[in-house]
């Protein structure tokens, strides 16, 4: 027989969707599971509410999972909810035709919170940004050797995550990269490298529509990473592609993605707010600009720091761009809104001297849904304009 879950009680009447509860609303249990348990959840009337992931120790106390009281949260849930998901990117969205990188799992966007997976050919990369999630990996990882047979595991927790919420995990050591491809473009995901998501497949659909607006063009790639829209953009037939990155790693990894290619974009080292300025002194224009940097803050304490971060590297980046020539500028820092980041936007242009003219705003890719009641698992912010004057 099944040993019944410890009990966590609500301290005040709770109606929201949300699949977090926050530590304060949560009466602290006589017997204090741990972190990342999962327990049943009752109202402060005692009346049941649902099952979760507990954590004691963090800010989000719970991570609501399933609130069908004839539903356990075993191994075959997990195994059935990341069915459903790989069902969804397999059969509903067909990206096996379009590329074999792609997020397997979303973490509330699937219904497991604090669970990445990504894809990327034979390689499955799993991140975990919860304790639940970290607990129950085991459970995780058998799902996905029934899943996807055969497959190779990369596996992460970030330090600040495993600080909040309370475990220790070592990474991975010695993950061989894959080879990846999308829209017949190909890629080395390496997470063992520089960046441990291996690869940045949330920007597939950007890269492949804005390639095709530089066919002749002269592409300039800010804060280039990996060499993604720099490669996407040489492959497309651009006249001239330069790609900027300040981090030594990443550009050699670019470098090999371009040879992967039979392409020859220039890779550049160098911080870009001083490559800019000199830029912009020359009188140097380019067709197309791309602003893709790293995300700028984990802290809502941080936010407008972050925002005038935004708003100095687009005010430079907007002087590079030719009249009518695109320029696409992305934001993943998810406490960072859409409102406030086309705000930004429309400030930097005031600085800058620029008429911006939207075309286009857009996300992530599909392969990264996010329910209408969790906001924060949308956090790619992409916007591409045509700047005027």
């Amino acid at each position: 027989m099944t040993e019944p879950l410890p009990q966590v009680r609500l301290k005040n009447a709770w109606h929201s969707t949300h699949p977090w509860i926050f530590q304060r609303l949560v009466e602290k249990p006589a017997q204090r599971p741990k972190p990342g348990s999962i327990v049943e959840v009752v109202g402060v009337d005692g009346v049941f509410m649902g099952r979760g992931f507990y954590n004691g120790h963090s800010r989000i106390a719970l991570r609501m999972l399933e609130n069908d009281p004839d539903v356990a949260v075993d191994a075959g849930w997990f195994l059935r909810k990341i069915a459903e998901a790989v069902r969804l990117r397999r059969e509903f969205l067909q990206l096996d035709a379009v590329s074999n990188a792609w997020r397997v799992f979303h973490s509330e966007g699937d219904g497991i919170s604090g669970l990445v997976i990504d894809r990327y050919d034979d390689l499955l990369v799993v991140g975990f940004f919860s304790a639940g999630a970290w607990r129950h990996r085991e459970w995780i990882f058998n799902a996905l050797r029934e899943l996807f047979p055969g497959c190779r595991f990369h596996s992460f927790a970030d330090e600040h995550v495993q600080k909040q919420e309370s475990f220790d995990y070592k990474d991975t050591l010695g993950t061989q990269p894959a080879i990846i491809r999308e829209y017949g473009i190909q890629f080395r995901a390496d997470p063992a490298g520089a960046h441990k998501t291996g690869f940045f497949a949330d920007q597939r659909e950007n890269r492949e529509w804005l390639s095709h607006q530089c066919t002749g063009k002269r592409v300039l790639d800010l804060c280039c990473n990996t060499g993604g829209f720099a490669v996407y953009a040489a492959v497309r037939g651009a006249a001239d592609v330069v790609g900027i990155d300040i981090d030594p790693a990443v550009i050699d990894i670019a470098k090999d993605n371009a040879h992967l290619n039979h392409v020859k974009p220039r890779f550049v080292q160098a911080d870009i707010f001083p490559w800019l300025r000199e830029a912009a002194a020359k009188g140097d224009l380019y067709d197309v600009v791309i602003l893709d940097p790293a995300k700028m803050t984990r802290d809502r304490e941080q936010v407008i720091t972050a925002l005038k971060k935004y708003l100095d590297m687009n005010k430079l980046a907007l002087a590079t761009v030719k009249p009518g020539g695109l320029f696409a500028t992305f934001s993943c820092t998810g406490l960072v809104s859409e409102e406030q980041f086309l705000d930004m936007l429309r400030r930097a242009a005031f600085y800058a001297g620029r008429t911006v003219q939207v075309l286009k705003v857009a996300g992530a890719g599909a392969d990264h849904p996010w329910l209408a009641q969790v906001p924060e698992s949308r956090y790619l912010k992409a916007v591409f304009c045509r700047v005027l004057d």
